[in-house]
């Protein structure tokens, strides 16, 4: 690190949980982000903010005026502009020494298999099952931890699911691939603003520990808050020895 660096990551450097060693970890690191909405927003602006030195940001959509409610990364001036390129220029304006790279697709099975295969760590901050399956399906083939977060209404959840571990479960051990789930868009069920912003965070927060080695993560554990009553609750999750994905 130069003085720039060690003067901008000064506070994290202070930690001894994280040091000049922890810092180095992140700035090598390649963290893909799939999703440049209301949780992909917070969770890559700290992430760029940290020092992570590669940041992948994949989302297929443009700003919409029904964005900005929640969606921190964009500003007014970006309606009609792909998501991945305003939350590109939010993230260098933040910290103009990482690498970002703009994916402006939705990533079929082989796509995400082949990104996947190139980073550190997978951020799922999308909003539908299909998509979520594809990535889990992805991580838990190359052993790439991935960190889960979901906002509809006023409910949130955070999981970390490590698959380095043969302990570890998956997300499909949790929500099957072949279970008839509904999907809940914000755009039908609405969403409380701030939630996205917690849970982006909090994704945010379990990365930076998974790349730096700090701490204990939410592997084997959902986190639930109910942001009505602000009440969180943390759940035990258990490896599914007949889970069609990672049980093989």
């Amino acid at each position: 690190m130069n003085d720039d660096q060690l003067l901008r990551y000064s506070r994290h450097i202070l930690l001894p949980e994280i040091g000049v060693e922890g810092q180095e970890r992140l700035l090598a690191s390649h963290a893909l982000v799939i999703g440049a909405g209301g949780l992909g927003s917070p969770a890559a602006m700290y992430l760029a903010a940290a020092g992570v030195g590669r940041i992948t940001l994949c989302d297929a959509d443009s700003v919409d005026l029904t964005n900005l409610q929640r969606q921190i990364a964009h500003r007014t001036a970006s309606i009609g502009h792909p998501k991945v390129a305003s939350a590109r220029q939010t993230l260098l304006e933040l910290n103009p020494d990482i690498e970002v790279i703009a994916l402006e697709a939705r990533l079929d099975a082989q796509g995400l298999m082949a990104r996947v295969a190139d980073c550190s760590v997978v951020l799922d901050c999308c909003d539908n099952f299909a998509t979520r399956h594809a990535v889990n399906r992805a991580c838990v083939a190359h052993r790439v931890p991935l960190v889960s977060g979901a906002a509809i209404r006023f409910d949130g959840q955070i999981s970390v699911f490590d698959l380095r571990s043969p302990e570890s479960p998956c997300y499909a051990c949790l929500f099957s691939e072949d279970a008839e789930t509904e999907e809940m868009r914000c755009a039908v069920m609405g969403v409380f603003a701030p939630l996205t912003g917690i849970v982006g965070a909090t994704q945010a927060a379990e990365t930076i520990k998974l790349l730096t080695g700090t701490g204990r993560t939410l592997n084997g554990r959902l986190l639930v808050l109910d942001a009505l009553d602000m009440e969180w609750r943390s759940m035990r999750l258990a490896r599914d020895p007949k889970c069609p994905v990672c049980a093989a």
